[in-house]
C-alpha cells in the first residue's frame, strides 16, 4: 500500500527491498526466489511450486517473508580493491603502497608482490546483505483447498525500519495436499465378488486394489500395471459401510459386505476370501483407510493436484580473471605429419609440385 504521494506522483527516494519467502514444515526447509519489490509494483509474487514429503495431519507450515534495503553496494568483487584503498590510506604512503601493490594483479600474474615474498593477510570479512523478517504466517490442515486462498499476515517492523515495506496484510497461494491413502496402493489381492440382486451362486474372481476412495477391480493382475480400465469400481468413502459376514464353520473363508447409497437406493456388494486370515488382513485395510481418510477430511474427497516443482536452474560460472595467457587453452604441438593431415590450407596443387620436384630428384 504505497502513498498517494510515492506511487502516483512518483516522489521521493526510490524505495527498493529484496525479498524472498522461508517456508518450515517440521525439518523441510525450503526458499522463493529473490524479488526485487520498488514503488512500480503493487503485488509481490513468488512462481514456485514447493512440495513438502512427509508432513502429517496436524501439520503447520510456517511461511516467512523476509526483507533487505537493496541500496548499499554489497558486490564481493570490489571488496579487496575498497580494502586495499583503506589499508593505504591507515598504514602511511610508502607501506601502503606495497599493501595496494601485492592486493592489485599484477601484469604478468593475478598476485604480485613484487618479487618479495608472499604476503599473507588475514582473509577479510565481507559485509553482505542483512535480511530480517518482515512478515509470517502459519498454516495448517484447515487451510487445505484445491484452489487459491487469502491468508493473514503478521507484520513486523515500522516505518522507521530500513527492510520495510508497506505490506496489504494478506498473502494469497494455492495450498493442496496428497495423502499415501489417495495416491498410493493400500492393500492388494484376489477376491471373488458378488452384486446385491444377482445369482447368489455366481461369483466373479477379480484382483482387487484399494486406493483412493475405491475399491477397483480387475480381471486380471497384470492390468493394473497396464494401467486397463478396472472390471468393476466399488465405491470407499466416509459414507461407506463395511462388515463382515457372521464366520461359517463350513467355509475356509468370510464374506465382506460393501453398501453404498446412489440417490436413494442401496447396493452391497459382497466379498469372499480365500481364507479368514485374508479377511482379517482385508477389514485392516478397511479400517485404516476410513481412519486416514477421517484425519485428513477434505483432503481426501478428490484427489489434489500437484505439480511437480522445476529444477532451479544453475548459476551461471564466472570465469577467474587473469592475464590473456591464462585464458588461453594451451595448444599441444602437433608433429609434421599430422600438420599435412590437418592443414585444409594446402590444396592439391601445391602436392602435384611436390610430388614433381622429388620425382624430378630421384
Amino acid at each position: 500500500m504505497w502513498k498517494d504521494t510515492e506511487y502516483f506522483k512518483n516522489k521521493g527516494e526510490l524505495h527498493r527491498c529484496a525479498v524472498f519467502c522461508l517456508l518450515q514444515l517440521g525439518g523441510e526447509i525450503f526458499d522463493t526466489d529473490m524479488v526485487i519489490v520498488d514503488r512500480t509494483l503493487t503485488d509481490i509474487c513468488f512462481d514456485n511450486t514447493i512440495a513438502f514429503n512427509e508432513a502429517s495431519p496436524g501439520f503447520e507450515l510456517r511461511v516467512e517473508l523476509y526483507s533487505c534495503c537493496s541500496e548499499d553496494d554489497y558486490s564481493a568483487g570490489s571488496t579487496p580493491r575498497k580494502l586495499a584503498s583503506k589499508l593505504s590510506s591507515s598504514l602511511g604512503r610508502s607501506a601502503g603502497k606495497k599493501l595496494r601493490a601485492a592486493m592489485e594483479p599484477g601484469a604478468c600474474s593475478p598476485v604480485s608482490n613484487g618479487g618479495a615474498a608472499p604476503l599473507l593477510l588475514p582473509v577479510p570479512s565481507v559485509p553482505g546483505p542483512k535480511y530480517h523478517l518482515l512478515a509470517h504466517t502459519t498454516l495448517s490442515l484447515s487451510h487445505v483447498q484445491d484452489s487459491f486462498r487469502t491468508h493473514d499476515l503478521t507484520i513486523l517492523g515500522n516505518e522507521e525500519c530500513s527492510y520495510w515495506l508497506p505490506l496489504y496484510g494478506s498473502m494469497c497461494c494455492r495450498l493442496a495436499a496428497q495423502p499415501h491413502c489417495m495416491t498410493q496402493q493400500m492393500m492388494g489381492g484376489w477376491l471373488k465378488v458378488k452384486q446385491c440382486g444377482g445369482d447368489p451362486q455366481t461369483w466373479t474372481k477379480v484382483y482387487a486394489i484399494l486406493k483412493a476412495t475405491s475399491l477397483f477391480c480387475y480381471q486380471r493382475q497384470e492390468d493394473v500395471e497396464a494401467s486397463v480400465e478396472p472390471a468393476l469400481t466399488i465405491g470407499i468413502n466416509k459414507e461407506t459401510r463395511i462388515r463382515a459376514s457372521e464366520k461359517d464353520p463350513l467355509s475356509k473363508g468370510q464374506n465382506i459386505c460393501i453398501s453404498n447409497r446412489y440417490g436413494g437406493e442401496e447396493v452391497t456388494h459382497t466379498l469372499n476370501t480365500e481364507s479368514r486370515e485374508d479377511t482379517h488382513h482385508w477389514m485392516e485395510a478397511f479400517w485404516q483407510h476410513f481412519y486416514d481418510m477421517s484425519q485428513w477430511k477434505q483432503c481426501c474427497d478428490d484427489l489434489m493436484k500437484i505439480e511437480l516443482p522445476s529444477p532451479r536452474k544453475p548459476a551461471p560460472v564466472t570465469p577467474k580473471q587473469g592475464s590473456l595467457y591464462h585464458e588461453m587453452a594451451p595448444l599441444s604441438t602437433p608433429s609434421c605429419e599430422g600438420l599435412l593431415l590437418q592443414d585444409n590450407a594446402v590444396s592439391a596443387e601445391i602436392r602435384a609440385l611436390l610430388s614433381s620436384y622429388y620425382n624430378d630428384s630421384y
